[in-house]
């Protein structure tokens, strides 16, 4: 399902979607050039569950957990892993573990080592917007309401 996003207000916009039909366990993969919103998205996601300090990518830390009202959210970012098994050493098992959410920025860095996800979203620009590509890989089915329209992953 492609989505046309005009500007960073709409990507946080759908963020807070995902947010209300997203289960409290799901691993999310953002694929998506440098630029092109994924930590945007996210923080729409993370202020639509009450989450109102800075949310910043995790570009350098790897990982940013934060504790929200219904469990954990980690948000990954995999952009410097060189080697896969750098997860491993970073206890990447534990944290799917558990029953919380998590977004992970450049998943292909983990490639042979993270699990398959259950949500997909790819993004890119066009022209001066953003095309947000949602792929459902689990078999829930999830209906996000955008733009006057529902819609069913």
């Amino acid at each position: 399902m492609k989505i046309t996003l005009l500007n960073e207000q709409e990507t946080e916009l759908l963020g807070a979607e995902l947010w209300r039909i997203l289960p409290k366990k799901c691993l999310i993969f953002l694929r998506g050039d440098l630029g092109t919103g994924k930590t945007t998205l996210t923080r729409g996601v993370l202020r639509a569950a009450g989450h109102n300090t800075a949310v910043k990518s995790p570009t350098y830390t790897l990982v940013e957990e934060y504790q929200l009202s219904t469990g954990m959210f980690y948000h990954f970012d995999l952009y410097r892993v060189k080697d896969p098994e750098e997860l491993e050493w970073m206890g990447m098992q534990d944290y799917l573990a558990e029953p919380c959410l998590c977004f992970i920025e450049w998943p292909d860095q983990g490639h042979g080592f993270l699990p398959s996800a259950d949500l997909e979203i790819s993004l890119s620009t066009e022209a001066e917007g953003r095309v947000a590509d949602i792929i459902n890989l689990s078999p829930n089915k999830l209906k996000l309401h955008w733009k006057n329209n529902d819609i069913l992953l």
